[in-house]
């Protein structure tokens, strides 16, 4: 009555004298009411409720469109800001620009099929400016990771960044683009999106778990707080951390997992996620719907998502034990980085998770030397002439290589690693030894769990993530339908794996979604940003733009006249524009490529 509103949100919030420290209240209407009334309802409570404490207000005021860093219940919560940001002609039909609201707020603003919007303007991952990405139907790509986000609502359409931006009121008066915005959510740039389509009567007692900790569990798992699900959601995490920005763990291998976790704990609990770390599960048992932990305890379930990830390969030679440093989680890396300032470092693989730690203990350690079985690193996936390249900035920066090269037995002595002979015979010392030779499966716990499963250990789903019936999976565990190949295929890539999470929480809750995405991956080596999309295990020829050699190119993976996939140094955003054109099925062919490097110059 005092801020004069009549609605499901009021009468719930009447009742939350009665809710209790776990604050399991009804909230379905928060998630679906707009901005101005739930500001103005938090602005009373937080003035006149003496039931309600400081963090129910906190959680509260995240759901509705804040993070616990910009919270967006408190003072100016009700404000706007309205401003002439442009005129028509200076954005034609089927162009972007970022503008000015205010005195520093920013938006996107685009002019798309006769209609002019306007959005965040920072990708929600690592704040790339979408300006400067790509345009495609109904949606922008960030330049920088392929992240995708709806250019009328600012939903995200696709990853690696977790939350949506926001979207801002568009009027046009003459010549003059008039765009109104809310000042916390421009100020915070990003929005939580969940919504519940059941009424508040209405009880679910089912219990959807999540077994794994990385993107496609959290992905999930507010996936299907979005569909409307209003059963239980326990999210099992072998590891005690919170779940983390996994990429990082070889980029910044100093940084402790709180500081790089997808999403603080307000999260979990204010979409009632039931986060259970530290809890690994032995066994699932898919006729009585059960999984078992551990420490021997078990817990039933309606559905079951497993998302596992990988584990750390490791090499079947004499002296390779737990002298030899592994990297999967965020401990191990900050000891590997404390361990090796001053050493000598010998790492074992050259491909992007040996060759970004070499970057990062390049100086730091005493020397770095690197032993990997191909002729250049990186050959596999970007091929001789890249991998040449790449190789020569790592030398000019001290690493040292020894290639076409495995290892024939690792020494130590007392306990300490103290040499490495190779097939040769050729032994030299070290002190440190760390294995980036790729990951395995994460399986193990499934052998008698009668699920399909490849003989190197993924489990098989369909284009839903469906395994069987009330069983689904994703992520670096799944051989999956990749509808770009034409094949099913197992990537563990980072922004595949939030695509499959999303995809198996909308299948869960009774929707028919098949999955499709273009696999789009990144690394970073000293500054210098390589970025990849596509799928190409094999090809007949790579047609370049620019020099490898100078290190600013990009590349094209062809097989007949097919673009299969398209790598890049320093030439952004041509892997998030020939990303997008994939998608959309309108990728050039190698013969159009050969003529113009430019995709964007043969689409229409």
């Amino acid at each position: 009555r005092e801020v004069g509103v009549y609605s499901p949100v009021t009468l719930s919030l009447i009742r939350l004298p009665l809710i209790t420290p776990s604050y399991r209240f009804s909230s379905s209407h928060f998630f679906e009411t707009k901005s101005r009334i739930s500001f103005s309802i938090l602005k009373y409570l937080k003035q006149n409720s003496n039931h309600i404490s400081t963090h129910q207000l906190r959680a509260l005021s995240i759901t509705m469109g804040g993070k616990e860093s910009t919270p967006v219940a408190g003072p100016g919560e009700d404000e706007f800001v309205e401003a002439v940001v442009a005129k028509t002609s200076e954005v034609p039909e089927g162009q972007m620009l970022e503008v000015t609201i205010g005195e520093d707020g920013r938006a996107l603003l685009v002019h798309q099929n006769g209609k002019l919007t306007a959005i965040g303007n920072k990708c929600t991952h690592y704040g790339a400016p979408l300006a400067k990405g790509c345009l495609g139907e109904g949606r922008v790509r960030c330049p920088w990771h392929g992240a995708c986000f709806n250019t009328g609502t600012g939903d995200i359409e696709d990853f690696p960044g977790l939350d949506s931006i926001p979207s801002y009121e568009v009027k046009v008066e003459g010549e003059n683009i008039i765009v109104k915005a809310n000042k916390n959510l421009l100020k915070a740039n990003r929005r939580l999106v969940v919504s519940a389509s059941s009424s508040e009567n209405v009880e679910d007692d089912r219990t959807f778990v999540i077994i794994g900790g990385g993107p496609a569990s959290v992905v999930c798992a507010e996936t299907l707080r979005q569909e409307g699900f209003r059963g239980k959601i326990i999210l099992c995490c072998r590891e005690k951390t919170l779940p983390y920005d996994r990429p990082k763990i070889t980029k910044a291998m100093n940084e402790p997992a709180a500081k790089i976790a997808l999403k603080p704990e307000s999260f979990y609990q204010q979409l009632y996620i039931d986060l259970q770390l530290g809890k690994e599960v032995t066994k699932v048992n898919t006729t009585d719907k059960s999984i078992t932990f551990s420490d021997d305890t078990t817990l039933n379930y309606n559905c079951l998502m497993i998302a596992t990830g990988g584990k750390p390969r490791t090499l079947p030679i004499p002296g390779f034990n737990e002298n030899v440093h592994l990297l999967r989680e965020p401990a191990q890396a900050n000891d590997i980085a404390t361990i090796s300032q001053g050493k000598r470092v010998v790492v074992i693989g050259t491909s992007f998770i040996g060759m970004e730690v070499a970057a990062y203990l390049s100086n730091k350690a005493a020397i770095v030397e690197c032993i990997g079985v191909s002729a250049v690193p990186f050959e596999n996936v970007l091929g001789t002439r890249i991998g040449k390249a790449l190789q020569q900035l790592f030398e000019e920066k001290g690493v040292k290589f020894h290639l076409n090269a495995g290892v024939k037995e690792i020494i130590s002595e007392e306990g300490k690693v103290t040499g490495l002979t190779l097939p040769s015979g050729e032994t030299f010392p070290t002190d440190v030894v760390i294995a980036g030779v790729g990951v395995v499966p994460a399986t193990d716990f499934l052998k008698d769990s009668g699920l399909p499963m490849t003989g190197r250990g993924e489990v098989v789903v369909d284009e839903h993530m469906k395994v069987t019936d009330d069983v689904y999976a994703a992520g670096d565990i799944v051989q999956f339908p990749l509808p770009l190949a034409g094949k099913s295929v197992s990537i563990g890539h980072w922004q595949i794996a939030h695509n499959h999470g999303r995809v198996a929480g909308r299948n869960m809750v009774g929707k028919e979604e098949s999955f499709n995405s273009i696999p789009y991956f990144w690394t970073s080596l000293f500054g210098k940003n390589l970025r990849y999309c596509g799928f190409a295990m094999e090809w007949d020829d790579i047609i370049f733009n620019g020099s490898p050699e100078e290190l600013k190119f990009s590349a094209f993976f062809v097989k007949g006249d097919k673009v299969l996939a398209v790598a890049s140094l320093s030439m952004d955003p041509v892997v998030s524009v020939s990303a997008e054109l994939m998608y959309e099925g309108r990728m050039p062919t190698a013969t159009q490529i050969r003529s113009n490097p430019d995709p964007k110059s043969h689409v229409q």
